[in-house]
């Protein structure tokens, strides 16, 4: 009815915080298009949080010889990671990521010269995407100001005078082309990425670190509903109606809300299709 919301649209339940990864994938939500108005009408996400408030820190204790305060900074300054690299409003338009490589230990052998390699010069073996969330901003633009996230953060002692923090997230992003209007007709597209990403923070008494700077140890991610085998250093979505222009899918169906499973126990088998977005 007129000046009634459609109940496909209204406000589900949010979930409670995830702590470990769930059994299975979630469940259908709903149908329809979506719009500007309603960027993930059709999404589970409609049920997740929303942005660096979604990147819940658990309750940091003492370990590895640590004390609970360098703890608490160890995840403090992984959720600042995720959140520069992933949800910054300039870099997700194609910024870089400065933020986020000044909380990085220069004294970490590559890393630093590798991303800044990337972002450089990107191509298949140096994609910056395997680490942060960009899109061209001349194709492409946010559909709104929210971005959903789902995922869980631990924590345990690697060697004597280390934590290791490993996060697990989804960011689901819902985008317009850039040359559209302000008018709720504009096709919205959603690209899903997840990553799995484990620092280091280090006792520098111990160890060659620089205080307060985090080492990556590991990383993996995934890119959902992203144009296949273009590596320029952005997400390219595909939009409704309209078929993708790169190389064709030759993978596996997959859905990009099942957070079921470890990215680092599965192996692609090249560009997959996605079951939904």
């Amino acid at each position: 009815m007129p000046g009634h919301e459609a109940p496909a649209d209204a406000a589900p339940s949010p979930l409670p915080a995830e702590t470990a990864l769930p059994s299975s994938a979630p469940g259908a939500a709903g149908s329809g298009t979506p719009t500007l108005a309603h960027p993930f009408r059709g999404s589970p996400a409609l049920a997740w949080g929303d942005g660096a408030d979604a990147i819940e820190l658990p309750r940091a204790e003492a370990v590895g010889g640590l004390g609970a305060d360098d703890v608490a900074l160890a995840l403090r300054r992984t959720k600042d990671f995720l959140i520069a690299t992933n949800l910054d409003p300039a870099v997700l338009q194609g910024a870089q990521p400065t933020a986020a490589m000044a909380l990085l230990d220069p004294k970490q052998p590559g890393t630093l010269p590798r991303l800044r390699r990337s972002l450089s010069d990107p191509d298949r073996d140096h994609d910056p995407l395997n680490l942060v969330t960009r899109f061209d901003p001349a194709e492409v633009r946010p559909a709104g100001d929210t971005v959903k996230v789902r995922g869980h953060m631990t924590f345990a002692a690697g060697q004597p005078g280390q934590v290791r923090v490993h996060a697990d997230y989804t960011f689901v992003y819902p985008l317009v082309r850039a040359g559209a209007g302000a008018d709720d007709d504009a096709p919205v597209a959603r690209t899903v990425v997840r990553r799995e990403l484990t620092m280091n923070l280090v006792d520098p008494a111990r160890w060659k670190a620089t205080p307060g700077k985090l080492a990556i140890e590991r990383y993996s991610s995934d890119t959902y509903n992203n144009e296949c085998d273009v590596h320029d250093g952005y997400a390219h979505p595909v939009f409704p109606g309209t078929g993708p222009t790169g190389a064709p899918a030759t993978g596996a169906a997959v859905d990009p809300y099942d957070r079921s499973r470890s990215l680092e126990g599965l192996k692609p088998d090249g560009c997959g299709v996605v079951t939904r977005t």
